[in-house]
């Protein structure tokens, strides 16, 4: 909660500090980098810098928290902390990175708004900040207790047991200990990250789906390769480069886009390689006999893009109450709508939960019409890969 002085400072001062997010943000990486270069080289996405998205997402993120504490003081917006936290900890962020952070980008509102910076305004914003920072090290402390491993210390060496050609642009890695220990127990829904060395000699970093069933001694990524570089640059390795028997740098699981316990309706509707975590939420279900009514939903381009298509069908129709929904851009003869997926033509039982994963424009689409069907909000839980840009929106 904000003191009794920050809070007419803040409220004051979100116009002018929002709308000139963006470029304090944009300066803010460039003084962070310029001062660690290491941490674009081997923690940062590259390819989100040069498109601006984790600008954006930053940006949003501060914007959200800052209109929370406004609007909704006695409330923490636990949602938006939480999908943070998890990225956080999946790329071993710890607690001391919070300091460098907030050392440029303080600098870096002070370079862009200059004499309005008053000693309250800083001072009122610095709260912001630490309240924001300290949520989030606290959160990300216990995710660490919970994976049983030190602050940042997330990495383990895993070996590729199996690779195996799901489409023309994407493969699954089955990956295991090198020491032949069982893999660590995850819920279902959600990610590692994968870092990988590249011949420039940097270390980039990305978040994969385990997109089996928990409960293996292995666990399985499915990795489509992502067009262009830097955005491209891990998915298309591990798609040039890695093979059975090679070695990756793999994290504990993170992710809260998990399975939730009880007998509740649900709802799991992806598109693309937005599957992945809804393949182990099926297999859970699938392997523990839930009588669970389940409604699932995929959308693609075409049945040949359709990454684990006989592996989904197969886990519905073990569920006694499973129901498949495609929608294909070109559906040939697969029997498939054609189109974009449209949850409005479904019938959704009473009480159902909803969960998303895929591009952000099919999250805006069938959030939007969930919502219009009277699905709760605080019901429909999502993943978008890549920096959420919908942090800003409140979601």
């Amino acid at each position: 909660m904000l003191s009794e002085q920050a809070v007419p400072v803040v409220r004051a001062t979100l116009p002018a500090v929002g709308g000139a997010l963006d470029e304090i943000t944009e300066r803010f990486y460039g003084r962070l980098f310029a001062a660690h270069p290491e941490l674009l080289r081997d923690v940062f996405n590259r390819g989100n810098q040069a498109s601006g998205e984790q600008r954006k997402a930053l940006a949003g993120s501060i914007a959200a928290f800052a209109v929370a504490l406004l609007e909704r003081p006695d409330e923490r917006p636990d949602a938006m902390l939480s999908r943070i936290a998890h990225k956080h900890a999946s790329l071993g962020v710890t607690s001391a990175q919070y300091k460098t952070v907030h050392e440029h980008l303080f600098a870096a509102i002070v370079e862009v708004l200059g004499e309005a910076v008053t000693p309250e305004v800083a001072q009122a914003w610095d709260e912001v900040y630490w309240l924001m920072a300290n949520a989030l090290i606290a959160v990300e402390s216990r995710l660490y207790q919970q994976a049983g491993v030190a602050e940042g210390q997330v990495w383990r060496t895993m070996e590729i047991a199996e690779r195996r050609e799901e489409t023309p642009d994407t493969a699954s890695f089955v990956l295991r200990h090198t020491d032949g220990t069982p893999t660590a127990a995850f819920r279902p829904g959600q990610y590692v990250s994968v870092q990988v060395a590249l011949p420039d000699g940097a270390r980039q970093i990305r978040q994969y789906s385990l997109s089996a069933a928990p409960g293996h001694p292995q666990w399985r990524i499915t990795v489509k390769r992502v067009a262009g570089d830097p955005a491209g640059e891990v998915s298309s390795w591990l798609h040039d480069h890695a093979r059975a028997g090679d070695t990756l740098e793999v994290s504990a699981p993170f992710g809260d886009l998990v399975l939730p316990e009880g007998g509740s309706p649900l709802l799991l509707a992806s598109a693309g390689i937005g599957s992945t975590p809804m393949l182990a939420m099926l297999g859970h279900l699938a392997s523990t006999g839930s009588p669970r009514p389940v409604v699932v939903v995929h959308a693609d381009r075409t049945p040949g893009a359709h990454a684990h298509a006989a592996e989904l069908r197969r886990l519905v129709e073990a569920l006694p109450q499973g129901t498949l929904h495609l929608w294909y851009e070109e559906p040939g003869d697969s029997g498939a709508r054609t189109g974009r997926a449209d949850v409005t033509a479904l019938d959704l039982p009473a009480g159902v939960t909803a969960y998303l994963c895929g591009p952000l424009p099919f999250l805006r689409s069938v959030r939007g019409d969930l919502v219009g069907r009277g699905v709760a909000a605080a019901d429909i839980h999502y993943e978008v890969f890549g920096p959420d840009l919908w942090l800003g929106e409140g979601h």
